[in-house]
Protein backbone atom coordinates (compact mmCIF):
# COMPACT_ATOMS: atom_id res chain seq x y z
CA UNK A 1 0.00 0.00 0.00
CA UNK A 2 1.48 3.43 -1.01
CA UNK A 3 2.14 5.78 1.79
CA UNK A 4 0.53 9.52 1.21
CA UNK A 5 2.18 12.21 1.17
CA UNK A 6 2.11 14.34 4.02
CA UNK A 7 2.32 18.32 3.77
CA UNK A 8 5.09 20.29 5.63
CA UNK A 9 5.03 22.18 8.78
CA UNK A 10 4.73 26.00 7.95
CA UNK A 11 8.08 27.53 7.80
CA UNK A 12 9.06 30.12 10.46
CA UNK A 13 9.62 34.00 9.70
CA UNK A 14 13.39 33.36 11.16
CA UNK A 15 13.89 30.43 9.07
CA UNK A 16 12.56 32.24 5.63
CA UNK A 17 14.81 35.34 6.43
CA UNK A 18 17.69 33.13 7.02
CA UNK A 19 17.03 31.52 3.63
CA UNK A 20 16.52 34.65 2.08
CA UNK A 21 19.52 35.83 3.55
CA UNK A 22 21.68 33.11 2.30
CA UNK A 23 20.41 33.39 -1.62
CA UNK A 24 21.20 36.83 -1.59
CA UNK A 25 24.73 36.52 0.19
CA UNK A 26 25.13 33.59 -2.73
CA UNK A 27 23.79 35.28 -5.38
CA UNK A 28 26.48 38.23 -4.54
CA UNK A 29 29.06 36.00 -4.60
CA UNK A 30 28.34 34.51 -7.64
CA UNK A 31 28.25 37.49 -9.62
CA UNK A 32 31.43 39.03 -7.93
CA UNK A 33 33.41 35.52 -8.80
CA UNK A 34 31.61 35.94 -12.83
CA UNK A 35 32.83 39.66 -13.11
CA UNK A 36 36.25 39.16 -11.58
CA UNK A 37 36.56 35.90 -14.14
CA UNK A 38 35.37 38.43 -16.90
CA UNK A 39 38.11 41.04 -15.95
CA UNK A 40 40.72 38.39 -15.96
CA UNK A 41 39.61 37.15 -19.50
CA UNK A 42 39.75 40.75 -20.80
CA UNK A 43 42.67 41.71 -19.19
CA UNK A 44 44.46 38.61 -20.61
CA UNK A 45 43.20 38.24 -23.72
CA UNK A 46 44.32 41.79 -24.03
CA UNK A 47 48.05 41.38 -23.39
CA UNK A 48 48.00 38.05 -25.89
CA UNK A 49 46.54 40.54 -28.27
CA UNK A 50 48.66 43.55 -27.62
CA UNK A 51 52.39 43.64 -29.93
CA UNK A 52 55.42 44.46 -28.10
CA UNK A 53 56.38 47.54 -27.73
CA UNK A 54 59.37 47.55 -29.70
CA UNK A 55 61.35 45.58 -27.36
CA UNK A 56 63.80 43.04 -28.27
CA UNK A 57 63.52 40.04 -26.08
CA UNK A 58 65.88 40.20 -23.20
CA UNK A 59 66.61 36.43 -23.26
CA UNK A 60 66.67 33.71 -26.14
CA UNK A 61 64.65 30.75 -26.09
CA UNK A 62 65.84 27.88 -25.56
CA UNK A 63 66.82 25.69 -28.52
CA UNK A 64 65.60 22.25 -26.93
Amino acid sequence: MPKTPKSSPPKSAIARANRAKRRRLQLALRLAVQMEKAERAERHAGIRRLPRAGRPRTRKASRR
